[in-house]
């Protein structure tokens, strides 16, 4: 455990009586998916000079050393033991949902002990009046953050998804009957770990999340929205430059089956007999190589480009670079890259389904609706050549989505209603 000094920056006048640990397996921009989301917690609070100190595991260290150069006595590790390791690599030939259910949970809690023991520590030693765990946002998940000395919050949870009644194609047998099976033993494991019994508060990003809570979880829930926009990242273009005779559509994601990227490659190849478009794919993960020999089976190869990961910067100046953002994503919870385009000024394509049909709407973005295979993939191409032939309805909605997220979805907005649910907290706690 880090011994360096613990007052880094002075507190800023108003924020004295807040002083929160920040918990998670990961805190990252890199890692993709709600990694980021104990990163961005700790940045905005300590932008504003409130005493906070972060616990993740050490995979994030070498990140972390850089993004936190200056905060570096804050941040404090768990070191990756050898049960750890073994669970990553039995986890890797399982799908996503699978591997998370099983060897991610026992790496999960492993991690999770070992946190457990520094927060208390911590709490004693730099006198902190709350803890806070973002991450895992899976509602079912058990916290082990119980009886650590100050009041704990949990969330924005977001979760309690599955594919469309119509696109279950998508997952397979196995992986449908694993994940029921899953959900009904997580309900065991959550009367077994008190964590979400004794937290002090739970925040939810929905109501479809409050639904799936474990039964005898604490009774004091707020709804909060999980994601947010750095606008100090994600910004317009600072100038236009000469018009595209060919439109530019990016996808950012990790390449899974679930984010139906290959219905979206489908959908480019019936778009492009009408219009001429391209398709920039960022991102990484297991279905690349599938989703490159796709491409070329469509003879998209021309048109189709893989990035690979980019990072979070960068990625923000592809998208500014961009006619439009597309997720097809089926079974998103979120979906942060919605809101980053449309903080950017991009229309959005998105299932309308989970994440992505809370923060769009008809004045924003396209909505398809998934409802089987062959309707998504011929809505999909629809709205693909609607945006392609029109820079002025591009415009209209990505100025709309933009003064949208300014309005609701910015962080700073964020970090002032989570110092509410802090001092609540801490309020409930001292009565």
């Amino acid at each position: 455990m880090n011994e360096g000094p613990t007052n880094a920056m002075s507190t800023s006048a108003g924020y004295d009586d807040v002083r929160p640990i920040i918990v998670a397996e990961h805190a990252s921009a890199s890692f993709g998916g709600e990694a980021i989301l104990p990163l961005h917690y700790f940045r905005f609070l300590r932008k504003r000079g409130i005493e906070t100190w972060l616990v993740v595991h050490e995979r994030t260290r070498r990140e972390l050393d850089t993004v936190l150069a200056d905060e570096r006595d804050r941040v404090f590790y768990v070191p990756d033991r050898l049960l750890q390791k073994v669970c990553w690599q039995l986890g890797k030939g399982l799908p996503d949902r699978v591997a998370h259910a099983t060897f991610g949970a026992v790496t999960h809690a492993v991690t999770q002990l070992a946190e457990r023991s520094v927060v208390r520590e911590l709490v004693a030693r730099v006198r902190a009046t709350v803890v806070h765990e973002p991450i895992p946002v899976s509602p079912r998940t058990p916290s082990m953050m119980f009886d650590v000395g100050a009041p704990v919050i949990i969330g924005p949870m977001n979760g309690n998804m599955s594919f469309p009644p119509g696109m279950r194609h998508g997952q397979g047998w196995f992986e449908q009957t694993f994940v029921r099976a899953a959900r009904e033993t997580s309900m065991i494991a959550n009367a077994l770990v008190p964590g979400k019994r004794k937290a002090a508060t739970l925040l939810v990003a929905n109501a479809r999340t409050r639904e799936a809570l474990p039964a005898g979880t604490c009774s004091h829930v707020i709804e909060l929205t999980e994601n947010g926009v750095d606008l100090g990242v994600f910004r317009p273009a600072a100038a236009s430059g000469p018009a595209r005779a060919r439109a530019r559509f990016s996808f950012v994601g990790r390449l899974v089956g679930w984010k139906a990227v290959d219905l979206l490659l489908d959908a480019m190849a019936k778009a492009r007999v009408e219009v001429d478009l391209e398709l920039q794919v960022i991102g990484d993960g297991p279905e690349r190589q599938a989703l490159q020999a796709r491409a070329n089976r469509l003879h998209l190869a021309e048109r189709v480009v893989f990035r690979g990961h980019v990072p979070q910067v960068r990625c923000a100046a592809v998208l500014a670079d961009s006619d439009a953002l597309v997720l097809p994503s089926l079974c998103e919870c979120g979906g942060a890259v919605v809101l980053e385009g449309m903080a950017i000024g991009l229309p959005v394509i998105a299932a309308r389904w989970g994440g992505p049909a809370d923060y769009l709407d008809d004045n924003t973005g396209v909505l398809v609706d998934p409802v089987n295979r062959a309707h998504f993939v011929e809505a999909l191409a629809s709205a693909l050549v609607r945006l392609a032939r029109s820079p002025e309805l591009r415009k209209r909605l990505g100025t709309a989505g933009r003064q949208r997220v300014i309005e609701v979805f910015d962080w700073e907005r964020k970090i002032d209603r989570i110092i509410d649910v802090y001092r609540e907290a801490q309020r409930e706690a001292t009565r």
